[in-house]
């Protein structure tokens, strides 16, 4: 086939990217593979977990494959009204909305929370949900730098706009860190604001068994607090979720376009999310267990312990961390690589997640291919 020279700048930068060792490649899972996973989310272990398993089959069989539209045509089922309000009564909020996944929470909160005359305030390490709903605002957006509360409250005081918006990860998804939301939210309650905390990695892990941090930190349910999570990591699934007072949600669901546009959430997903949030009610012992591997997994690769699930290991240039996370998988140790844009130049890593279920052996394993990968990686 002939090429198109239109396509020519495709060639360009994909040989760019190889030669910087940014290429990346989607690589299939195998069903039933011995490999000891320490790159997903599943922080509390239940992706297979028969009451997650029973809760999508129940969905799937009452439901069928899918919603069959939007939210508000066809695509709410009992099963989504359930799951709001479960989700609600258990992070301490007085309402919950979900959406096809946590990107699309995001995108929805933000967008129908600000507009032209707000102005919208974003951490640095904001997630790319977040730093994509900045984009789409229209509002003027001021990125501030990571965790400076003090400059959150200097962009909030110099506003001109009649209304703002903060923005956070309460855990931060590349180097495991929280946010000091209690701060935050004295900033923005001080100057009329409100904070909008993505809790994508903090529920199931933080606060009283896996209720998240703005929980643990005694924010549950302020009004002017919203939650986003997401139901792909700890609760086994895939979705979103917006946590918030009910004037909120009624604003979202007229307003967000990510709800209002978009096909629901598959019921399946729904229930087994459900299900998942099921055990962690039963065994909220689970979430104290994902921080205590991550101690051991801190441990082993010589990094400070973390207060998350996330253990992150830099190694610098792109190549050398994509080796190194290529050399584990052969060694039957799968671990996430993050290279720019996902962290800044000069920082990939090898980015380890905790399970709540990981056992003595998977840690021996670890602990002996980590220990060579990363001796070598440095040498």
């Amino acid at each position: 086939m002939t090429a198109h020279p239109g396509l020519a700048w495709l060639d360009d930068t994909a040989a760019a990217r190889r030669a910087a060792g940014l290429h990346r490649e989607p690589v299939a899972r195998t069903s039933g593979s011995a490999i000891v996973d320490l790159a997903s989310n599943d922080y509390l272990g239940l992706i297979r977990h028969p009451e997650v398993l029973a809760g999508a089959t129940a969905a799937l069989r009452r439901w069928g494959g899918g919603s069959t539209g939007s939210r508000l045509v066809t695509g709410t089922t009992t099963e989504h009204e359930l799951l709001e309000r479960e989700l609600a009564e258990f992070t301490g909020a007085e309402s919950g909305l979900v959406f096809s996944s946590g990107y699309a929470a995001n995108l929805g909160a933000v967008t129908a929370l600000s507009g032209r005359d707000a102005l919208v305030v974003s951490d640095a390490g904001s997630h790319a949900s977040l730093v994509d709903a900045c984009r789409l605002s229209r509002a003027r957006v001021v990125v501030t730098p990571h965790n400076e509360v003090d400059a959150v409250a200097a962009a909030l005081a110099a506003r001109t706009e009649p209304r703002a918006l903060v923005l956070t990860d309460s855990v931060f998804s590349t180097d495991g860190d929280l946010a000091p939301l209690r701060a935050l939210h004295r900033v923005c309650r001080a100057h009329g604001a409100f904070l909008l905390v993505d809790e994508a990695h903090g529920v199931g892990v933080r606060g009283a068994g896996g209720r998240g941090l703005v929980h643990e930190v005694g924010l549950a349910g302020e009004p002017d607090l919203i939650v986003t999570a997401t139901l792909s990591k700890s609760l086994a699934s895939q979705g979103g979720v917006v946590l918030a007072d009910g004037r909120i949600r009624e604003h979202l669901v007229d307003t967000a376009r990510t709800f209002i546009f978009d096909t629901g959430l598959a019921p399946a997903a729904v229930g087994a999310a459900r299900g998942a949030l099921k055990v962690l009610r039963a065994e909220p012992e689970r979430a104290a267990a994902v921080l205590d591997r991550a101690a051991d997994l801190a441990r082993i690769t010589g990094v400070v312990a973390p207060p998350s699930a996330v253990v992150s290991v830099v190694l610098g240039e792109p190549q050398v961390a994509l080796d190194a996370s290529r050399r584990c998988r052969d060694r039957g140790v799968h671990v996430g690589c993050f290279r720019p844009p996902s962290v800044p130049a000069g920082t990939s890593r090898l980015r380890l997640t905790a399970r709540a279920n990981l056992t003595g052996d998977d840690l021996a394993l670890v602990d002996e291919v980590l220990t060579d990968v990363l001796a070598g990686a440095h040498a």
